[in-house]
């Protein structure tokens, strides 16, 4: 999934985050990645980048992976998916998880980059880190002869840049019951990919996805509650989000989790 960040977000309190340096970001990348999350759910992209170049620039994975998005979506710059597979290669190399999806979804879609080998071998090394979506669609290449369920169809217009098609298919499972389909959903409105861009709609949706169970919600409500974009600000319930996102073994929130368990 493209939408993921900071794995590491939820360490720092707004307040602190917001009068950080470039030294501050460098010292603790986590409260570098949080600036740099605010900024972009704020629509300031350029803030963003700035302190995502900063974090890259010492092999930082999630930084170098948001700046793939921000290239590959055309997020505040020239959309330029040449730039974004660079980008999203360094980030891979470094044990990005987000990455290595990212590049296997566009590796095995049908658009510019189709290469099946890379796609197996980048939704492996995803697969391996807990990434359910990379192992469903490497099951899914092990038989072509099989048509591909609803969801990757969404994850491969997504990838294709088909983004209001896969918005449409993500609402239809969403109204169907499905929570991850909602949460992919919820990132489209956040930053108004597919959809018009509604922050405010995209914490509901986060919210009833992580009421559901959908790990990857919780972590994304966990975030919205700590930054107040999205949700008003609420510490307590920020932390109880990302521990039972973490309980689920999603990889984020349990980064994010044991970060946190260390500054106490």
């Amino acid at each position: 999934m493209k939408a993921l960040f900071l794995l590491a977000a939820l360490v720092a309190g707004p307040a602190l985050a917001q009068d950080t340096t470039e030294a501050d970001w460098i010292r603790d990348p986590a409260m570098g990645n949080y600036k740099a999350y605010a900024e972009y759910k704020m629509g300031h992209y350029d803030a963003a980048r700035h302190v995502w170049e900063v974090l890259a620039g010492r092999g930082n994975p999630d930084a170098l992976f948001n700046l793939g998005n921000l290239a590959e979506d055309g997020l505040g710059e020239p959309k330029d998916l040449t730039k974004a597979e660079a980008l999203y290669l360094a980030a891979a190399s470094a044990g990005g998880f987000k990455a290595q999806y990212r590049l296997g979804m566009l590796y095995s879609g049908d658009g510019p980059l189709r290469n099946i080998d890379k796609a197996r071998l980048y939704l492996s090394l995803a697969a391996q880190q807990g990434d359910r979506d990379a192992a469903a669609r490497l099951a899914s290449l092990a038989h072509p002869d099989r048509p591909p369920s609803a969801f990757e169809q969404a994850e491969l217009l997504s990838s294709a840049g088909s983004k209001a098609e896969a918005a449409a298919i993500y609402q239809r499972l969403a109204d169907s019951g499905d929570a991850h389909a909602r949460t992919r959903l919820a990132w489209m409105y956040e930053s108004g990919q597919g959809v018009e861009r509604d922050l405010d709609e995209a914490g509901r949706l986060f919210k009833v996805a992580a009421e559901a169970g959908d790990a990857e919600a919780q972590y994304a409500l966990a975030v919205m509650l700590r930054t107040g974009k999205g949700q008003p600000v609420d510490a307590e319930q920020s932390a109880l989000w990302l521990q039972r996102s973490a309980a689920q073994k999603y990889p984020p929130a349990m980064a994010a989790e044991a970060a946190r368990k260390s500054e106490q």
